[in-house]
């Protein structure tokens, strides 16, 4: 049996189907009371989900991060450390790293969050590294990247309403490549961490193998629903401009989220494929993102 926390989220509900489909018993746990449940004793492990996902309208409370973030997951490894349960998985981010990625982020890297959503998963990651794990029992820090998939709403979503809405994209002019996760990868990974025992206690990035551009990313959207590729080479200066209003304003476009949509963030998935014993992951990026992009398309007709 696997507890899974956050089940009914996009992540949650994507791999609670992988798994059931290949034999395991997932046992959806709610974090939501004022006292954590009692874990199901017949349990094997606990994969941690559950989280405040990062604000880009920078509305969220701080200490509200930290709630959710770091004491819930403290509270549940505490409890993890009690049971008889192997395995614990916690979902953290590449965001507890860093901000910024300058050339290709690996998990030797001093981490340097900029925000609350990435200081309070790093300080859920210290505190599970910190406690002492007793003979038996394994502890993964799984930091993915963008994850994307059927039934995700994010960034994705954003460039693809642009392309099927015939409007031009007004960022082309920015150059940039990162990386991405498809869902199908994230939910091969955990499956072999689940299942091979044989593989150690350790932190681990998460994506894609091969980084994109945007203009890529968008290339493939349109090829994917057939739509010609419009797009505008504004000025990088008068863009930013837009995006300082935005955050002013409320606008769509605040400079957060030109900062998601137009910088390099390319991860390393290196050291994972090393543990999993594999060369590539199953899934391309390219691959991945259009069974995404088919699925928008499908909610759309």
């Amino acid at each position: 049996m696997v507890i899974i926390t956050g089940a009914n989220g996009f992540v949650g509900t994507n791999l609670s189907r992988y798994l059931t489909e290949r034999g395991f018993l997932i046992s959806p746990l709610s974090l939501r009371g004022n006292s954590l449940p009692e874990l199901p004793k017949a349990a094997s492990a606990i994969i941690h989900l559950a989280g405040k996902a990062h604000d880009l309208k920078n509305q969220a409370d701080d200490e509200e991060y930290f709630r959710v973030n770091s004491e819930l997951t403290h509270s549940l490894f505490d409890a993890f450390l009690q049971s008889n349960i192997e395995d614990f998985f916690y979902f953290s981010s590449v965001k507890a790293a860093a901000d910024k990625v300058i050339d290709v982020l690996t998990e030797d890297v001093v981490p340097t969050p900029a925000t609350a959503y990435g200081r309070s998963k790093l300080a859920a990651e210290a505190y599970l590294i910190s406690q002492s794990l007793p003979k038996g029992k394994r502890l993964f820090i799984i930091r993915p990247c963008m994850i994307h998939g059927p039934g995700n709403k994010g960034n994705l979503n954003l460039l693809y309403s642009f392309i099927q809405k015939g409007l031009p994209y007004p960022l082309a002019s920015f150059d940039n490549e990162r990386s991405f996760l498809s869902i199908d990868n994230l939910c091969y990974t955990l499956n072999i961490l689940l299942t091979n025992k044989d593989i150690h206690s350790d932190i681990f990035n998460l994506s894609d193998d091969e980084p994109l551009s945007t203009n890529e990313v968008l290339e493939i959207i349109c090829d994917t629903i057939g739509k010609k590729k419009r797009l505008l080479f504004i000025p990088k200066k008068a863009i930013k401009i837009v995006a300082r209003f935005g955050d002013w304003l409320k606008l769509p476009l605040n400079s957060e989220r030109l900062q998601k949509l137009t910088e390099s963030y390319v991860v390393s998935n290196e050291k994972l494929k090393k543990a999993l014993l594999i060369d590539k992951l199953p899934t391309s990026a390219t691959a991945g993102l259009i069974t995404t992009i088919k699925s928008f398309d499908s909610a759309v007709t």
